[in-house]
């Protein structure tokens, strides 16, 4: 099978997230797309961060029912921090007959040398980008693919903001999340990890 990964700390997921990977997973010759839900990335701050089981949580909940998307838990097994090519040697192992691609938006690949062994990365997997508002890249790399996905300008951040602003998320995320995030408290109290 071709498996797509896209990482993230889906932190929380939200519709953005999942237009894209349900576009790249119906307009590419990928078999599934996994959303990778990062425990700890080594580029972004921890201080925000909801606990990963309830971040994977979120992340089954919104792609309950869809057959090409999936949810995985990989790295949680792995070191911490999460780097991708430790995880892409560990899934290649473990999976021999899958060929493993990454999915990501073209503000994260402007910053792919900062990544640890990255050339390992960029000569051995395919990679999928799709741009980004304000990240245009135009690459000719053998490996790179540019996806024309569509552009929404949606993020976490804003989302967690609004909930701490007591705002409608409503839109931002499927319907099911909010549900679990209001029935939860997440990220609405001073507690940013809770049980």
């Amino acid at each position: 099978m071709k498996i797509g990964l896209y990482f993230g700390s889906f932190n929380p997921i939200h519709t953005g997230h999942l237009i894209i990977a349900n576009h790249i997973a119906n307009n590419t010759q990928l078999d599934e797309v996994w959303f990778v839900v990062s425990p700890q990335n080594p580029f972004k701050n921890t201080n925000s961060l909801l606990n990963e089981q309830h971040r994977l949580s979120l992340v089954k909940i919104a792609i309950e029912g869809e057959k090409k998307l999936k949810a995985s838990n990989i790295e949680f097994k792995l070191p911490k921090p999460s780097y991708t090519a430790d995880t892409l040697i560990y899934l290649s192992e473990k999976y021999p007959n899958n060929v493993f691609s990454i999915i990501m938006g073209s503000d994260g690949y402007q910053n792919i040398e900062k990544w640890k062994n990255f050339k390992y990365i960029i000569n051995n997997y395919n990679i999928f980008i799709y741009n980004r508002p304000h990240f245009f890249i135009n690459n000719t790399e053998k490996n790179i693919i540019i996806v024309d996905a569509p552009l929404l300008e949606i993020s976490s951040t804003l989302i967690r903001k609004n909930i701490k602003e007591r705002k409608s998320i409503r839109y931002l995320v499927t319907d099911k999340v909010m549900e679990e995030i209001e029935l939860r408290n997440f990220y609405n109290s001073n507690l940013e990890n809770p049980s």
